[in-house]
């Protein structure tokens, strides 16, 4: 069959690549000459296809790896190197061995830099469905697959070298690597779900099978291949590999980050002797019969994942090896893929026969043991969905073998086109069945509204770092913990994932005799149990940790804030101040509050800090005051926020004073129920400021919004805190004011932000909690009875 040429030897590409080779850039006879401009022109042609493939994708919500490996076929025989004008100029044959090398390399440091980021004791912190779910995801695709096999090779009349490559068909299928599952979950944005965090543990037991059953097939080729002598020599040279690794290149690992002080930069000679030890280890491996991409994967778990080393390993490889390197991977499997050479339907449908059986038999592996653990049919369902995900890891064992002339062009392309078409199918699915906010749904309100004074308040505090711990530690005085309604506090340190592969939430454990090197976060722990201390019988702390991307850190917030049965979450404003002044802003920070405000199970508040707090949690049985201040315009969050307030006119050294900004029109709009209630609260409050001598109540008659800033201005520094609700209805009040400022922060609390009004005030912006199992408006499920306010 006579393949369709395509003319476009005259085009402007072909006519650049001309001009770039006769002035002596690539010398056509000698291969070694691969010059420096041919490289960057062939990375620069990879990247406008990818970029091209990759906005047309974005919409359906691809992964990157689809435009990438689509990018390379586009360059490869199937499309424009069927072009032989093309071909010759851009991708010369001579120089194949030298792309090839240097795709070898690149991939090479990208699996190295993959170890840096697996942490290997995650399989013992696995739960037990994590190891029922791996081996059953390896070994019921990879027993039916098998079998689909033999009754191919009895039944189908295939080519005897055919038959022999459905062998690495079914092996390709098996594969769950967890590189590639985190990198898909990463894209996905739910690295840090509860299925997230299963299909990693997961997907690192079903790799542990894989090579399982690699070793023992290595093992049975060296003594039916080789004399006794080689099998021998060959099993002890790869043990003591194994074991200098173990043994000689972790205990330098860690004796590098004993000795680099924390928030230091790591030491050039440490990242230049891991390096080193990389191409050494290699070498070695390759000289004794195992393959070097292996061996970089064993050395880089033997580093510790995470800062200093692991991260700053991981900075200083991600971009030459992620965006340099490995786009070479995909070229050269592009360049091998030619949907020219599928000639016979017999193979093409033998393949996909395979490939259906383990994707189902993926699929069924991973539903059988979380049925039985009683997890909801769809969440199972995605997962073994996601336990399907194939990627670079695939693409490059697929080439490797390719390389062996283990697999035909025909069958090489055919997996191709597997890899791109499975993946492209899971992923539209596993959006549509899962999202992780549905499980932040409460089934009670849990807001201060509605928490009575004899239960006990839990009240989660979200820390990036130390600065943000005082100003927290007033608020949570101030609150008035006592033993008849004591607060449980869970204090979550939030940490940006950062050289490592997996997301991490755990309890902190604390050490048994302290260090003279704390890190941070023990810091700040130690910090809190002082604070249990002082407040003992009437406060208990529980520390965790969080270490998730930046985008997914909302579902450590909101997944613990529902596992704890949180009333009140804090959390710190994205800026920060130092007497009064702005020094930074920090967008991650920002959409985070952002996301946990929509999705939160339970009342949030965003407390902004001045920069200049007085130590109130110390001094509070020294007859410190703590004046606070709170705005009332109405609506739900304004009374969640009274509520807060009702709760701290308790404590003997807080003195609250509430604003009542009043006028003649509807100073706010909703709802007649809405209004009911704010009367109510009110006429309480008021009730309850002429019997306690430390609450005070001002009715401030506004009648623009000119007047309400005004008043926020004549405060100047007399408040420790002000608080006020988030969100407001509309009416013509609110539209004046939101001409001025609008935010996150709601319309009220931006002004308030903006006018500084004070070097030491701190503001706490309220909301009440928006998400509620089968309901839609928080006021009509709250109860016009009478409130202890």
């Amino acid at each position: 069959m006579e393949k369709p040429k395509i003319q476009f030897g005259d085009s402007f590409i072909c006519q650049s690549i001309h001009k770039i080779n006769s002035r002596g850039f690539w010398c056509g006879d000698d291969p070694l000459a691969y010059s420096l401009p041919l490289f960057l022109l062939q990375l620069f042609i990879m990247y406008i296809f990818t970029r091209f493939i990759y906005t047309i994708l974005k919409p359906f919500g691809q992964p990157s790896f689809i435009s990438h490996i689509l990018g390379g076929v586009t360059l490869g025989p199937s499309v424009l190197s069927h072009n032989s004008a093309f071909s010759d100029k851009v991708f010369p044959s001579k120089a194949r061995n030298v792309l090839d090398t240097i795709a070898f390399f690149g991939f090479l440091l990208f699996v190295f830099q993959l170890g840096v980021k697996v942490d290997p004791t995650i399989i013992y912190r696995s739960p037990k469905r994590a190891f029922s779910i791996g081996i059953l995801a390896f070994f019921v695709p990879f027993t039916l697959s098998s079998m689909a096999v033999f009754f191919l090779r009895q039944f189908a009349s295939l080519d005897h070298d055919f038959s022999r490559m459905l062998s690495i068909v079914v092996q390709i299928q098996c594969i769950t690597a967890i590189p590639v599952i985190s990198g898909f979950l990463s894209e996905l944005q739910i690295l840090n779900s509860e299925i997230g965090r299963l299909a990693i543990s997961s997907s690192f037991v079903c790799d542990i099978c894989y090579w399982f059953i690699v070793t023992i097939k290595y093992g049975t080729y060296l003594t039916s291949t080789k004399s006794v002598g080689v099998t021998i020599g060959s099993g002890i040279s790869s043990c003591l590999l194994f074991l200098f690794i173990m043994y000689v290149v972790h205990p330098a690992a860690l004796w590098a980050i004993q000795h680099t002080a924390e928030g230091k930069p790591v030491q050039e000679i440490y990242i230049f002797g891991a390096l080193l030890t990389l191409l050494f280890c290699g070498f070695m491996g390759e000289a004794i019969g195992l393959n070097a991409i292996v061996v970089a994967f064993l050395v880089g778990l033997a580093i510790p994942d995470g800062p200093p080393l692991g991260a700053a390993l991981v900075d200083k490889l991600d971009c030459f090896a992620s965006v340099v390197l490995l786009p070479i991977l995909y070229i050269i499997g592009g360049l091998r893929t030619d949907v020219y050479a599928i000639q016979k339907m017999k193979n093409l449908g033998s393949i996909l026969l395979i490939v259906c059986v383990s994707f189902c038999g993926k699929i069924v592996g991973a539903l059988l043991p979380l049925l039985f653990c009683r997890m909801p049919f769809r969440d199972a369902l995605s997962l073994g969905l996601i336990m399907n995900c194939k990627g670079n890891i695939e693409l490059a064992l697929l080439i490797n073998w390719k390389l062996l002339n283990a697999l035909s062009d025909e069958c090489f392309t055919i997996m191709v086109i597997t890899l791109v078409v499975t993946t492209a199918l899971v992923t539209p699915i596993v959006k549509a069945l899962y999202d992780p906010s549905m499980r932040f749904l409460a089934y009670k309100r849990r807001t201060l509204l509605h928490h009575r004074n004899d239960e006990e308040l839990r009240i989660m505090a979200c820390i990036h770092k130390q600065d943000n711990v005082l100003a927290i530690l007033n608020l949570l005085t101030a609150s008035n913990p006592t033993e008849a309604s004591c607060i449980d506090l869970v204090v979550l340190h939030l940490v940006k994932l950062v050289g490592q592969a997996s997301s991490v939430l755990v309890s902190h454990m604390p050490r048994e005799k302290p260090s003279k090197h704390a890190s941070q976060t023990e810091k700040i722990f130690n910090v809190f149990s002082k604070f249990e201390e002082a407040f003992r019988g009437k406060l208990t702390v529980h520390c965790y940790k969080g270490i998730s991307p930046y985008a997914t850190m909302h579902n450590d917030v909101c997944y613990l804030a529902l596992e704890k049965r949180t009333t009140f979450i804090i959390l710190p404003f994205h800026k920060q101040w130092i007497i009064g002044e702005t020094t930074e802003s920090t967008f991650a920070f920002k959409q985070l509050n952002k996301n946990v405000l929509e999705k939160a199970p339970c009342s949030v508040g965003v407390l902004i800090d001045r920069g200049n707090q007085k130590k109130f949690w110390c001094g509070y049985m020294k007859e410190s005051i703590y004046q606070v201040a709170i705005f009332f315009f109405g609506g739900t969050d304004d009374r969640e926020a009274l509520a807060y307030a009702r709760r701290m006119s308790e404590q003997p050294n807080v003195h609250v004073t509430l604003f009542h900004f009043s006028s003649i029109a509807d100073i706010v709009g909703g709802t007649e129920r809405s209004k009911m209630l704010d009367t109510q609260v009110l006429s309480d409050f008021r009730l309850n400021a002429f019997r306690n001598n430390r609450v005070s109540y001002k009715d401030e008659m506004v009648m623009n919004g000119k007047d309400v800033i005004s008043v926020i201005e004549c405060m100047e520094s007399n408040y420790d805190l002000v608080m006020v609700g988030r969100r407001h209805a509309n009416s013509q009040l609110m539209a004046e004011l939101q001409k001025w400022k609008q935010g996150e922060l709601g319309i009220v609390g931006e002004i308030l932000v903006s006018l500084s009004t004070g070097a030491k005030t701190s503001i706490l912006v309220v909301q009440q909690q928006t998400r509620y199992w089968g309901s839609c408006d928080p006021d009509e499920i709250t109860p016009l009875r009478r409130v202890d306010i």
